[in-house]
């Protein structure tokens, strides 16, 4: 981008904003009034745009305030917004010293969230964003219905989920926007017992499962060792999500991981055909090395993803591909390095 032009308009000005404050985890409440600035100006034609400018009404408008009125008029101008830039040069730099060449072969991401449980942007934008990172395929997983404080999907709600995937990926091929598919997916909770937190008819209809466990992370070592290993061995999960559970770093604190017999619970994952998740989220890096090498060394499958809760941070993918360039696994044992139809008989043979 020029330091003196900018000419993609004001609602890619906004958007672009929001990717950057999202990539550099802030405060949600900064991003919102980016998206929303952009979404109420995104049906109006340049000429109205500018009339308000001129008038000084633009804040008139639902949605626009002052600060993101002031980067419309600055796009319409030529010119790059103030706010722009400078969020360019706080959130716009490499996110990792290396991984770049393990995430040129990265064709997805299966681990994705939105305004349907605890993201903050609808499924279209998700979408939208994960197209522009070039992304082949992205995997939505909201959550299972017992995580109520993240708003988990009802097996009602999921059922109308999955008919709103299915419109944005009419939409997508009708545009011709390019070869993208939104694929229906859960990140669904492991109960105490081992077994999942959906209905296994309702898991038969989507195209990937990610299993996680997000309650009782402290329970003993032998539990849920045994919770984990029935989970994987028993159940129609494709991927073991985040699998301690910890966060070293971030706003929301730290907290220790879980403790369970790693080889027993990667054992089982290479038997069954359940990849291990490298979970980029950088307040997680999860597993931790130390795990990631038992794995590795026990002939897991991985799947490399950002867990995003937001589109500015499908960019996390980065932070997994350095961790996996680190211990040396190899691409191949990467899952989302699949072509979708390799992915796809994988998660459903």
């Amino acid at each position: 981008m020029s330091e003196h032009e900018y000419d993609a308009g004001p609602v890619a000005a906004l958007r672009r904003i929001a990717f950057l404050l999202e990539r550099g985890r802030e405060d949600t409440y900064k991003v919102k009034a980016f998206r929303a600035a952009a979404a109420a100006i995104l049906p109006l034609g340049d000429r109205e745009l500018r009339e308000r400018v001129a008038a000084r009404t633009l804040t008139d408008l639902p949605g626009v305030g002052s600060s993101t009125a002031a980067v419309i008029a600055e796009a319409l101008a030529g010119g790059v917004p103030t706010r722009l830039a400078d969020a360019e040069r706080t959130h716009g730099g490499p996110l990792s010293a290396g991984g770049a060449e393990l995430r040129a072969r990265l064709r997805g991401d299966l681990h994705s969230h939105s305004d349907w449980s605890d993201g903050g942007s609808p499924i279209e934008e998700m979408a939208f964003t994960a197209m522009e990172l070039g992304h082949e395929y992205l995997v939505l997983t909201d959550h299972s219905p017992r995580l109520k404080v993240a708003r988990g999907l009802s097996v009602e709600r999921l059922t109308k989920q999955l008919g709103v995937v299915e419109a944005v990926n009419e939409h997508i091929a009708t545009s011709g926007a390019g070869d993208f598919t939104l694929l229906k997916g859960i990140e669904v909770d492991i109960l105490d017992d081992g077994g999942l937190d959906q209905t296994d008819a309702m898991l038969e209809r989507l195209d990937l499962r990610v299993a996680s466990v997000h309650s009782k992370l402290a329970m003993e070592k032998a539990a849920m060792t045994r919770r984990m290993v029935t989970a994987i061995s028993t159940t129609r999960m494709n991927v073991l999500g985040h699998c301690t559970g910890r966060l070293v770093t971030g706003g929301r604190g730290t907290r220790p991981g879980s403790t369970f017999d790693a080889k027993a619970v990667f054992g089982a994952c290479a038997e069954h055909g359940v990849a291990v998740e490298i979970n980029s989220r950088p307040e997680r890096r999860d597993p931790p090395t130390r795990l990631l090498e038992i794995a590795r060394d026990l002939g897991c499958l991985f799947s490399i993803d950002s867990d995003a809760h937001a589109p500015g941070q499908l960019d996390f993918l980065v932070l997994g591909c350095e961790r996996a360039e680190a211990v040396g696994i190899d691409p191949d044992r990467i899952v989302n390095t699949w072509p979708r139809e390799r992915l796809l008989a994988w998660a459903n043979g």
